[in-house]
């Protein structure tokens, strides 16, 4: 579902994504910790990482990739991760249950937003690919 609008905020913190029938709120910070790189998803479900010290990093640009997907150029200068349509509606509408897996494995894993760091994502929670 393609949205019709994407716009970034004076702060450059949030993503509004608006579609025909919903719109939704998506941090930076967010974004950053569910990119559908490599880096951050790896190459299948074991192999998922976890991204810890993100909660500063904001959007320093958008680049259109065709019509299915733009491209989130972050401030700590990762901008590998091409966030489809579809996806972009997943972490909307799963925003809540991902927050909320996120900061767990955070706490379980000892690592914290504010100091960055990266360690195999916890096989515990269930996660969806793009």
């Amino acid at each position: 579902m393609q949205p019709t609008e994407l716009r970034l905020s004076p702060d450059k913190r949030t993503l509004t994504v608006v579609w025909n029938d919903s719109q939704a709120e998506l941090a930076a910070e967010y974004l950053r910790v569910e990119s559908p790189s490599a880096e951050v998803k790896g190459h299948g479900p074991s192999d998922a990482r976890l991204v810890g010290g993100k909660q500063n990093v904001t959007i320093k640009g958008l680049e259109p990739v065709g019509a299915y997907a733009v491209k989130i150029v972050f401030s700590d200068g990762h901008e590998t991760g091409l966030y489809t349509w579809n996806y972009l509606k997943e972490l909307a509408t799963e925003h809540p249950i991902r927050w909320n897996a996120y900061l767990a494995d955070l706490e379980r894993t000892g690592l914290n937003r504010e100091t960055a760091t990266t360690v195999a994502r916890p096989l515990a929670r269930s996660s969806k690919s793009a």
